[in-house]
């Protein structure tokens, strides 16, 4: 089975980047190492995993849980957390019993009922170490999900059987894919009225495009769901006690064994398509054994050609203990998941990172908190070993440093350890770093790939009430970027606020609350803002000559090119390139760096908004130098106002961020609604039928949704549901632009 895995199992490099995010793990290589010889490998710096190491992580899981808001992550984590005999008592997300679930720490998450940061413990399943982490369902905390699906091994999709594939689950789906995460399905809440796990299922088909099938028929639906029907074995179970603590094999009732030799059918015929040996079973119409399917199920899982669905109800307490049954039998250790490094002694050439505590150490730090003892990093041991005291090194800047403790999280407990190796999940204190760093222990120059960070989408004016908090003001801000790579922080040049930016409404909202939580700083708030964009559709050229003379060395510098559009994809829409096309030394070599810079700095703010300008292409061409005159300051100006001249001519726009806007209403109000949608200038997606609820799906320009949560309560009595991620970003009307390019025009500048 192991040679079939490393075929089946690849990871992709990702090589787009956002130059802003700051999770960089590509930096170039520090000073501090020597060049190896070139006959020397990494095959023989990195030896692939040794069957004892292989055995010894056969029973270890790292998984995540990752699904759509309100589809049950936190109270699956929770009962997990209890049948693993990790806490002693369940309780409930929001915290009524004055509790509150284990994994929403913060005070916050258990007065709202939702996660807002991720969080790791470590539970033992039978004779199965499983290192979880519970993620936020909401899209403002993308992010969260975003890093954890990078370090982990493999995932727990969750669905609601009510709600099937929604907005979120779509892209936690993307999220999984991005990072080639192996998964099973929770088809959740089977307990609700409504449910119905097959609807889940096709939609998960068309959707997701996943190649799911059932492992289970649920004994009865909504208040009648008992038990549930193992497919692979012909046997049922039942789950008694008062927290469903006793997990009982009873017979298979009479009225479910045609049902469930159908269901059991679809599922060789769905893993007979993208497994051989299952295939040619198949096709002989032989008998398929447990012991083949089950070991059918898990080659194709892990190969992500197929996801097993599991079903049960975590609130009732139904399904769990199957499903971690199935982690175990179906889900990846650590050394059967294929992990890509960079080599940066030769020019970041991926190569596979085996999975062994005998290489040199590789670690990612995936996650920053500050705590009361210091910054804790979250770290993910790729390779090798890391001990309390030892000596690192940063790839990024080349910096030593020591790991003055190490110690494993049980939410917001730790556990101190003497040492951690390949295949954990851990967590240090007292090291400088910022997200995405990789460490080494000096035993080779490699770095990990990088976290995709989503850009923010709104904005926030920010102002301490009292001068004397302006101190314990910043410092908050500088912890919140430091931790959170979509919470961005500005200053606007021309009033003087501090501006921040973020993922949404509820994402600045948190951040403001903790501020006066945690730093005693209360702010005013001022109104959000969309944050614009401004790009071009056409191609304009430029000749541009900066020239001053007032005694003695003056300035000399001309720059000639074009500037130009970039192709509409989803890889050009953010990017602003320089093409250098110079022939000759009409430029000297020295001064092309502050040329490109100087262009980069004009395109930060267009003219029509002072917003980022994206989706450019500026070509230099040719210029002209003076042998005295001429300087790096020279270049630059005449970069900038030469993008602002051929700017002005190419056709500027502004463009703003349209949201992927999901409202479920009882259907008597869906006329109601969808008016409201279209007078906000939403797009009418799709509108469909969900039980008695009319689920629209449409997209709507962020600048319109302010207030939306208030008028949805209003025109449902409050019975009405919306969920809002980031889809892309298109032009605003002309009307609209005129209107925002006046009003910044006749803003007073300082």
């Amino acid at each position: 089975m192991a040679s079939s895995l490393g075929s089946a199992t690849s990871c992709s490099i990702l090589r787009a980047f956002d130059r802003s995010s700051g999770i960089n793990a590509r930096a170039s290589a520090p000073a501090f190492f020597s060049d190896p010889p070139a006959s020397r490998s990494f095959a023989t710096k990195f030896p692939d995993a040794t069957e004892a190491e292989c055995k010894a992580l056969s029973k270890t899981r790292n998984i995540g849980i990752s699904a759509h808001i309100d589809s049950g992550k936190t109270t699956l984590t929770e009962r997990i957390l209890y049948y693993t005999g990790r806490i002693k008592d369940i309780h409930e997300v929001r915290g009524k019993d004055g509790v509150g679930a284990k994994m929403d720490h913060m005070e916050l998450e258990r007065e709202k009922g939702i996660t807002i940061q991720s969080a790791a413990t470590f539970c033992k399943w039978k004779d199965v170490d499983i290192n979880i982490i519970d993620t936020p369902g909401h899209i403002d905390f993308t992010i969260e999900v975003e890093r954890s699906l990078r370090v982990l091994d493999c995932a727990i999709m969750v669905l609601c059987s009510v709600g099937g594939v929604q907005s979120q689950s779509i892209t936690v789906d993307r999220q999984m894919k991005r990072y080639n995460v192996p998964r099973l399905v929770f088809v959740n809440k089977c307990d609700r009225m409504g449910a119905n796990p097959w609807a889940v299922i096709k939609a998960a088909r068309e959707k997701l495009r996943l190649n799911v099938a059932a492992l289970q028929l649920p004994i009865g639906l909504e208040d009648h769901h008992h038990g549930l029907v193992c497919l692979v074995r012909r046997t049922a179970f039942m789950f008694e006690g008062p927290k469903g603590d006793k997990v009982v094999e009873v017979p298979v009732p009479e009225e479910l064994k045609t049902e469930m030799e159908a269901k059991r059918a679809e599922l060789v015929e769905a893993l007979s398509e993208v497994d051989d040996e299952i295939a040619d079973l198949f096709l002989s119409e032989k008998p398929v054994e447990a012991a083949e399917l089950k070991a059918g199920i898990r080659r194709a899982t892990i190969a992500q050609k197929f996801q097993p669905v599991f079903m049960g109800s975590a609130f009732k307490n139904r399904g769990v203990q199957l499903l971690l049954d199935g982690v175990y039998d179906y889900l990846p250790s650590p050394t059967e998941v294929e992990n890509m490094a960079l080599d940066l002694s030769q020019n970041e050439e991926p190569f596979r990172l085996p999975c062994s505590a005998s290489g040199p150490l590789v670690g990612l730090a995936y996650k920053l908190e500050e705590g009361k003892f210091g910054q804790l990093t979250y770290m993910r041991v790729y390779s090798g070993r890391v001990k309390k005291g030892d000596q690192l090194y940063n790839m990024r800047d080349g910096k030593k440093v020591r790991v003055p403790r190490l110690v494993r999280m049980h939410s917001e407990e730790m556990e101190d350890i003497p040492d951690a190796k390949a295949g954990d999940i851990v967590a240090i204190f007292g090291v400088d770093c910022a997200s995405g760093d990789t460490f080494t222990d000096g035993g080779a120059k490699v770095a990990m790939t990088s976290i995709k960070v989503p850009q923010p989408v709104m904005s926030l004016a920010l102002t301490p009430k009292a001068s004397d908090q302006m101190g314990a003001f910043m410092k908050a801000l500088t912890r919140f970027q430091k931790e959170d790579p979509t919470f961005k922080m500005s200053s606007n040049s021309d009033t003087g606020e501090i501006i921040i930016s973020g993922m949404g409404e509820l994402h600045l909202e948190i951040y403001v609350e903790r501020m006066r939580r945690e730093y005693k700083v209360d702010c005013e708030v001022g109104k959000p803002k969309v944050s614009f964009k401004e790009t071009i559709r056409g191609r304009a050229d430029f000749n541009y000559l900066h020239k001053k003379q007032s005694g003695g060395s003056g300035q000399f510098g001309r720059v000639v090119g074009y500037i130009e559009p970039l192709p509409e994809d989803e890889e050009g829409e953010d990017r602003f390139e320089f093409d250098n096309q110079l022939v000759g030394t009409n430029i000297p070599p020295e001064f092309h760096p502050a040329i490109e810079k100087g262009f980069k700095e004009a395109g930060n703010a267009g003219s029509l908004l002072g917003a980022p300008v994206v989706g450019v292409r500026v070509v230099l061409q040719d210029g002209q130098a003076h042998d005295v005159d001429s300087s790096e300051m020279a270049f630059r100006i005449a970069a900038i106002q030469g993008f602002r001249q051929a700017y002005a001519e190419a056709a500027p726009q502004i463009l703003e961020p349209i949201m992927k806007v999901e409202v479920t209403v009882p259907s008597e109000y869906q006329g109601g609604v969808m008016g409201d949608l279209n007078r906000r200038k939403g797009l009418i997606m799709d509108s469909t039928t969900r039980g008695e609820d009319a689920v629209i799906l449409v997209e709507v320009p962020l600048n319109s949704m302010f207030g939306y949560s208030t008028a949805l309560r209003s025109n449902t009595q409050g019975k009405g549901e919306f969920s809002m991620e980031y889809s892309h970003h298109a032009p605003v009307t002309k009307e609209l632009q005129e209107q925002l390019t006046g009003a910044y025009l006749n803003t007073p500048r300082a």
